[in-house]
Order: C-alpha cells, then structure tokens, then sequence
C-alpha cells in the first residue's frame, strides 16, 4: 500500500512540476509577446475618415470626396438582422466569447481536418484588433499579438462599441467602407431599409469581397449570401420562410449613381471642392466628413444649360453648315502634328484682334 502511495505521490510531483514549468513557459511568452504590442486604447479616441458631401439648395446630392467612401453609423442605428447577418457570417459567439473563441478554434481546426479547407477562427474583436492596430501579416507572431491585444480590448471597451468599430471600418468592395456606406452604394438604401438577403449578401464579403464579386463571380456571391441566409435561420434572425424567399432572389446589386445634378453642376462642385480645400485644407475635405449646402439651384442649373446649349446650335445654324474643313490623312504622322498643318477658316465676323495674339 505505501509503494503505490508513493507512486501516486510521484505522479502528482511530476505532474505539479509540470504545470509550473507549462505556466512559466507561457508566462514568458506572454511577456515577451505583450511587451510592444500597439497601445489598444487609442481605439476610444477613433475617428474614422468620412467623405465630404456636397448639397444643392434643395438637398440633392450633387458631389462625394473621400479617400475611402465611408459614412459613420452609430450601433444603435444599426438593425438587430442587420447584426444577425454579421454574427452569423463572422462570429455567432461575439457576446458570449472574451476576445478569442475556443469553440471556434476547435471547430475550424476540425473543419480543416476533415476537408482540407482552410478555415479562420479569428473573432471579430480579433479582426478589429489587426484591422486597426497590427497588419494583414500572416504569421504564428501576428497571431499571437492579435490574440493578446483582443483580450485587451474586450478587457476595456464594450461589446457594442467593438461590433460598431467593426462594422464601420470592413471593406465590402466597390470602393466601400462600412456598412452604411456600401448600403446606399450598393443598394440605393439606408441599413434600416436591408431586407434579409441584402444583409447576408454583405456579410459575405468583409473576408474577401473579390471572391464574391456581384458581377464577375455571381454564382459565388450567391453561394455564401445563401449560406449565411441559413446560419441567421439556425441562429435565430430570420426564420425559414423568410430565408426561403430570401434565397430564391438575384443580388440586387445596382451601384448607385451620386446624382443627375453631378453632370449638369460639375463646374459648380468642383469651384465649391477648392472652396473647401482652401478654407479647411485636404485632409479635412477627404476625411472629415462634411456636410456641404452650396447655394445651387438644380432646376434653374438645368434651365441655364439648356438656353446655352440652344443658343448655340442657333448661333450654328444660322451662318449654315459649313461643312469638314478638311481630312486628314496620318499615314504614320503623328496626330497633332498633322493638325496643325490644317488651315484655320473663320466665317462671319473677324474676330478682334486680342483673341489671336
């Protein structure tokens, strides 16, 4: 009986020394990981880069600038399906996990075992953590950094606050960043008005928005959207009739044009973008996010532009059509050369004299 105590009392010795050399072992890792890793609480002092837009005196839009195409939208506004698709596609334990998601880990572990797909496990406080504070370096050391600055975060913001800095910070394509911007540029909408598969479709695409292209890799884009349709389902934001009908629509997707004011006000807007752009520099034009009402009139625009382009084809008109001048044979030549050898014929009223010197 005392030799098997003192076998047991053996395994228990080395199985403490062990857990002391394991806990060490990390111990060191974590200080030589956590000793430079970026300062996590600059987060709380974010403020994304946000495009200026420019209003006629009616309110129509008649110019954007911006660096990124973004327009900031608190989490409050942001609809509980809207979330759901994001959730779903990108991190369904978001609020229970702290920063890293065991369950995930172990789920994508078996996943690439079985089919020899590689699957993340990166949770979305993970993907802020690299998005605003690390880069998109794939190695064992970045992971490890991602990890740890994760726990941090979790550690000091809201859940909330971390899902809003997520959902205004991806890029979904097309120039777009964030959801509120890719919503109106995708769709002609604001996020409230996403239906069902509207929302998956942009939930699809923060990990690659080239793979799920709208228009060059359709069949594709609509695989995941419908995947990401069921994950809501078995997670709760939608139900299965929804889903069903949800699924069997196109994408939908018709990039928006700003405005039919842009064409007919382009000297306009771009007067009022130096404007700008002298008053509060570059950087304040690009990325601050103004809101802009300029004194235009669309309608009185859109009158103007007709009595000139009228008048001048009366102005034509009236001295007869004169036909080419000439034609102009290359052969070779280079094109600006050859025109300059074409004679200049002025019909009606000589022109004065300072406008050909």
């Amino acid at each position: 009986m005392r030799i098997v105590l003192r076998f047991f009392g053996f395994l228990f010795s080395i199985g403490a020394i062990g857990f002391l050399l394991a806990a060490a072992a990390l111990g060191v890792l974590y200080w030589q990981y956590s000793r430079d890793l970026p300062d996590h609480a600059q987060l709380a002092k974010y403020e994304p880069p946000v495009m200026t837009r420019v209003h006629a005196s009616d309110g129509s839009l008649l110019a954007e600038y911006a660096r990124e195409r973004r327009l900031y939208l608190p989490i409050q506004a942001v609809p509980p399906m809207v979330k759901g698709a994001f959730l779903s596609a990108e991190d369904k334990n978001f609020y229970k996990h702290a920063g890293i998601d065991p369950e995930g880990v172990v789920r994508a572990l078996l996943v690439n075992a079985r089919s020899g797909k590689k699957q993340g496990a990166s949770t979305i406080t993970q993907q802020v953590a690299k998005n605003f504070l690390l880069n998109n370096e794939q190695t064992f050391d970045r992971k490890i950094r991602e990890a740890l600055i994760a726990l941090r975060i979790e550690a000091t913001f809201s859940k909330d606050r971390i899902l809003e800095l997520y959902l205004n910070e991806i890029y979904l394509g097309l120039g777009n960043y964030g959801i509120a911007a890719a919503a109106l540029n995708f769709y002609g909408k604001s996020v409230h008005e996403l239906d069902v598969q509207e929302a998956a479709y942009l939930a699809a695409l923060p990990k690659a928005p080239n793979n799920y292209h709208p228009f060059r890799r359709t069949a594709e884009a609509i695989g995941r959207r419908n995947d990401i349709i069921d994950l809501m389902v078995a997670n709760g934001y939608t139900t299965r009739a929804e889903a069903d009908k949800a699924k069997k629509q196109p994408l939908n997707v018709n990039p928006r044009v700003i405005s039919p004011n842009t064409v007919a006000s382009g000297f306009f807007a771009e007067e009022v973008r130096r404007e700008i752009a002298d008053r509060y520099g570059e950087k304040k034009l690009y990325e601050g996010g103004l809101s802009v009402r300029a004194s235009l009139d669309p309608k009185l625009q859109a009158m103007a532009r007709k009595a000139l382009t009228e008048g001048l084809v009366r102005f034509d008109e009236a001295r007869g059509y004169r036909g080419a001048q000439a034609k102009i044979e290359l052969a070779g030549r280079e094109w600006g050369t050859a025109l300059a050898e074409v004679p200049v014929r002025i019909s009606g009223t000589p022109p004065p004299a300072w406008l050909l010197d």
